[in-house]
């Protein structure tokens, strides 16, 4: 057999032989390193392919009220995402999630380009699914590679009453807002934050803190079980909240102002606890949860009777003949007026060039201290409050907590204001305003605006002769006693002396808050405030008294004309419910 000539030169072989052994070094180096001296680095990687770690959402705290009944509590509801790695073509995805859940593909596509992170972090599709919407997606899961849904804790509102402008209301996090947040890593898109309300002030106390579980997948992203050895971090849920608020009340208030604009506040002068909470109209709790429609938020938004403003804490009126308290208080404390002098009322009063009337046509004839306060007389104050000074009239307002927040629980309150000198120089130019002003000031008109709030804090304090305490939502806040004016005993005595007699005087305007329940003692003062816009609110503010119960009670109707006439009798069903038999009912359902 004939054998060819081996022709390759040596050296070529060499050089061949020592290109295989250096390759092969190079390979045998690599699977050390890859191998052997990073294996826990490539180890943890692997583990990380293979296990997924998944986030379990914590349930917020509920909020109950005074009795424990639940105001906000939390429901199961599924959510659907999708890992943007593992999920192949948008589109077709988009498409079968459609067909199994009936949810438009554009909606899930909106959704997907709004949460998405990263091509591993999972981004919502779509939240609030049924059980059999997930059972068909289930169903379908080999054709879903990177979907997956678990159960998320939406806000539920299991109350009869409403609480809208108190509660407040929870809002998902999107990029603008998580870019606002101090601690980013509290907060993924899509979950839940307080954004007004009791839901915003503790917002650390009712957010709870998120679990992980750790689950296997295979080389398609599948779930495949769970992991054995790493054990699973279970969620804490947020803390609850008890209110002050008595639901009862709040409720049988909801329903009386139903057909107003208006306020009804009630609270405990000495603890500032809050019983009730009424600004109408208001809007459903579950507004902002996702189940409203397009329509239904813009009929919300365009309704000129303004559901979304909080009149108590938001709303600037003025206080009408309720202020004539302040004037008293100046002039008693300053001993300014002696209760004895007396005004002939006649329906006007004509200072300089102009009239200022009474708000009674035909006058309420010879009047002295006592009578002007109870049949709120307004020549009298007219002609008395030129004793007082302009800044000893703004002065004490100012005292009293007028023209500054009044500090409550709440995300936001207005100021309202005071007009000063400087405010008046300010406004009008020096020569464009003249003491005549002080007339329209002593009634509680012109330029001067509070919050129903600010009025609450101030009867409050007569009430309690200047030791009330700070007005609150929370029933585990400690809460200080509210700054006040230093009177003397005397003052404090007569001007609530005063306001009892509106109550019970056969000419007093409050006599339409009276109960009539034996061992019940009720002061208040009514006002009938101007209102450029068209009728003037109606106001009363006063409080009820029997035994060591104290409460206070501020109604404020817009437009509704005379406040004995309007707001009185209101107040008069908020003191039966509170000293008549119906507390103790509800008190007896409770426990």
């Amino acid at each position: 057999m004939l054998k060819a000539e081996n022709l390759v030169p040596h050296r070529r072989l060499v050089v061949v032989y020592g290109v295989v052994i250096f390759l092969t070094v190079i390979l045998l180096g690599r699977f050390f390193l890859l191998q052997i001296y990073r294996y826990e680095k490539y180890k943890l990687k692997a583990e990380v392919n293979r296990i997924r770690a998944v986030t379990i959402n914590a349930p917020r705290g509920l909020i109950v009220d005074r009795y424990g009944d639940r105001l906000v509590d939390n429901y199961p509801t599924f959510v659907i995402t999708a890992i943007p790695g593992e999920i192949g073509s948008k589109e077709q995805l988009f498409k079968k999630v459609s067909s199994c859940t009936g949810i438009d593909s554009m909606d899930l596509a909106a959704n997907y380009h709004k949460y998405y992170r990263g091509r591993f972090i999972p981004a919502r599709l779509a939240k609030d699914l049924s059980f059999a919407q997930i059972s068909i997606l289930e169903e379908h899961k080999l054709d879903l590679a990177g979907l997956q849904y678990e159960q998320f804790p939406e806000r539920i509102y299991p109350s009869p009453i409403r609480g809208s402008h108190f509660l407040g209301y929870v809002k998902e996090v999107d990029r603008n807002i998580r870019d606002r947040l101090g601690e980013k890593t509290h907060y993924e898109l899509g979950d839940l934050i307080g954004w007004q309300g009791l839901e915003k002030v503790y917002e650390d106390q009712l957010r709870g803190h998120k679990g992980i579980s750790y689950l296997e997948v295979d080389a398609l992203g599948r779930i495949v079980g769970r992991v054995n050895g790493e054990k699973e971090i279970p969620p804490t849920p947020g803390r609850d909240l008890m209110v002050t608020i008595d639901a009862t009340l709040q409720g049988l208030l909801e329903d009386e102002l139903r057909n107003y604009r208006g306020v009804a506040l009630v609270s405990e002068p000495r603890t500032g606890e809050i019983l009730a909470y009424v600004s109408a109209p208001d809007y459903p709790p579950d507004l902002f949860t996702g189940a409203t429609s397009v329509e239904e938020w813009n009929k919300i938004l365009t309704d000129s009777d303004r559901p979304l403003l909080d009149r108590i804490s938001s709303g600037l009126y003025p206080p009408g003949s309720t202020f004539k308290i302040v004037t008293l208080l100046a002039l008693l404390e300053n001993r300014l007026v002696d209760p004895d002098w007396t005004v002939e009322c006649t329906g006007g009063y004509i200072l300089g060039d102009r009239e200022f009337r009474c708000w009674k046509e035909g006058g309420h004839g010879t009047v002295n201290l006592r009578e002007a306060l109870i049949q709120s007389c307004n020549v009298y104050y007219y002609q008395v409050v030129q004793k007082l000074s302009f800044d000893q009239w703004a002065d004490l307002c100012s005292e009293f907590g007028f023209g500054k927040p009044v500090g409550i629980d709440l995300p936001s309150e207005r100021a309202g204001l005071i007009p000063t000198p400087d405010y008046m120089n300010s406004r009008y130019g020096r020569w464009g305003w003249s003491r005549g002003y002080m007339l329209n000031l002593a009634i509680g008109q012109g330029d001067i605006v509070v919050t129903p709030l600010q009025m609450a804090n101030f009867i409050n304090i007569i009430a309690t002769a200047g030791k009330a305490k700070r007005l609150h939502f929370s029933k585990s806040m400690t809460v200080d006693y509210v700054k006040t004016p230093v009177l003397r005993a005397t003052t404090w005595r007569k001007v609530n002396d005063l306001l009892e007699g509106v109550v019970y005087d056969q000419h007093g305007t409050g006599k339409a808050a009276d109960p009539r329940i034996k061992g019940v003692v009720i002061a208040g003062k009514t006002g009938t405030a101007e209102n450029p816009h068209g009728e003037p609110h109606a106001w009363f503010v006063g409080y009820g008294k029997k035994g060591d119960s104290l409460t206070s009670v501020v109604i404020l109707i817009e437009n509704g004309g005379h406040g004995g006439a309007v707001a009185a009798p209101i107040a008069r069903k908020i003191f039966a419910y509170l000293y008549g038999p119906g507390k103790q009912l509800a008190a007896q359902v409770t426990q």
